[in-house]
């Protein structure tokens, strides 16, 4: 893996990527999600302590905007390798570490804000040099999340920058799956399938900015349209049947599939939707059931590839990822039926799920590492 990348950027950037700067990422980025797990928590009625009282109001923004803003941000800038693109994951870890510490909120929107204008430059390089659908894809994303940015920067209601910001979480998804899946002759009615998909969220992101409850729906078929053309046409189909990594990646993108075709109906049912149990199980259905099983599917590969760590995977990889879905299920049930305190444990659930994953991996890293110096074992993590 480390060759690899060593070929694919210039010799100067890479030395950039030092340990002590990736161990300053890796821990940037986990406060940034416990941060989000331990707000989240907050303003579904758990009494914990804080060290301001915002903090539950910045849950989605510490999660979408400081965790995984920096995450996608830093992957993009070492795949283009100049010096400048790093400006962007900075800019949205300070703003994460901002909203940690009680900045002004308005200090945060406007970093992110400046984080997401160099991912859409970066974008911009990237096309040049390879247009693609899964570029363009993802470049897409980036601009949705510039749009929910300035309206989160302009005070218009934060359910209306989350719908934004779904759709680039989406769109960067979708790219990443593409990209993963070029080879394949995909026949024309996928393609079709695909683009009808893209242009239902796109046109209700934008319709959503001026009717909200039209634009919630129209958005809710793509994200419905897309979640199933996942489930039929993504190559995790075929890896589904290979053993170890690539079958539990499989599982979890197609397993997070189905909860983004959820969250669609949801949408497309319930129309504008600002707060509430039936708006907690649509955010919750796309951030935790779709992303979150992403995240743990595509885990083992990133963070070698950005940290240079070893990740292997294990059977109990299968642990967080069955406890994810089965909390969520009790999460959103409880949502559903107006079980105020059945929520809140699927929520803490969820948390339970997301901090096992964390736990699992930084076991597996540390296994990684020791077998890394055995003498048998020194190419063994890489």
């Amino acid at each position: 893996m480390k060759r690899a990348i060593a070929q694919v950027l210039p010799l100067t950037v890479t030395s950039r990527l030092t340990p002590v700067i990736r161990i300053v990422l890796a821990v940037g980025v986990a406060s940034l999600l416990i941060g989000g797990i331990w707000s989240g928590l907050m303003r579904m009625g758990w009494a914990l302590p804080a060290p301001h009282g915002r903090l539950a109001l910045l849950h989605g923004p510490l999660f979408v905007c400081g965790m995984l803003g920096t995450v996608i941000g830093l992957e993009r800038a070492v795949a283009v390798g100049r010096s400048w693109t790093f400006v962007g994951p900075a800019l949205t870890l300070i703003s994460g570490g901002a909203m940690l510490l009680g900045a002004p909120v308005s200090l945060a929107a406007l970093l992110v804000t400046g984080g997401s204008l160099v991912l859409l430059a970066i974008f911009a390089v990237i096309i040049r040099r390879q247009p693609a659908r899964f570029t363009m894809t993802m470049a897409l994303g980036a601009a949705a999340w510039l749009g929910g940015n300035l309206f989160w920067l302009a005070g218009r209601p934060l359910a209306l920058a989350s719908l934004w910001w779904a759709g680039f979480l989406i769109l960067t998804i979708l790219g990443e799956r593409l990209e993963l899946g070029r080879l394949r002759n995909l026949p024309p009615l996928a393609l079709w399938w695909f683009a009808a998909g893209v242009i239902l969220l796109l046109g209700g992101l934008l319709l959503a900015g001026v009717a909200m409850d039209a634009g919630m729906r129209t958005t809710g078929a793509g994200f419905l349209a897309l979640g199933a053309w996942l489930v039929q046409y993504d190559i995790a189909r075929r890896t589904l049947r290979k053993p170890g990594l690539p079958r539990f990646s499989a599982t979890c993108m197609l397993s997070g599939s189905v909860w983004l075709v959820i969250g669609g109906i949801i949408a497309l049912l319930s129309g504008a939707l600002y707060a509430g149990p039936f708006y907690d199980a649509l955010l919750h259905a796309i951030f935790v059931g779709f992303v979150f099983a992403m995240i743990f599917g595509h885990a083992p590969i990133i963070i070698p590839a950005l940290l240079h760590l070893p990740v292997r995977f294990r059977t109990w990889s299968y642990l967080p990822l069955a406890l994810l879905h089965l909390s969520l299920l009790v999460r959103i049930g409880g949502d559903l039926a107006g079980l105020g305190d059945v929520r809140r444990w699927g929520g803490m659930l969820n948390a339970m799920a997301i901090l096992l994953f964390l736990g699992l991996t930084a076991l597996s890293i540390r296994q990684g590492r020791q077998a890394s110096f055995r003498p048998n074992g020194a190419g063994e993590a890489h």
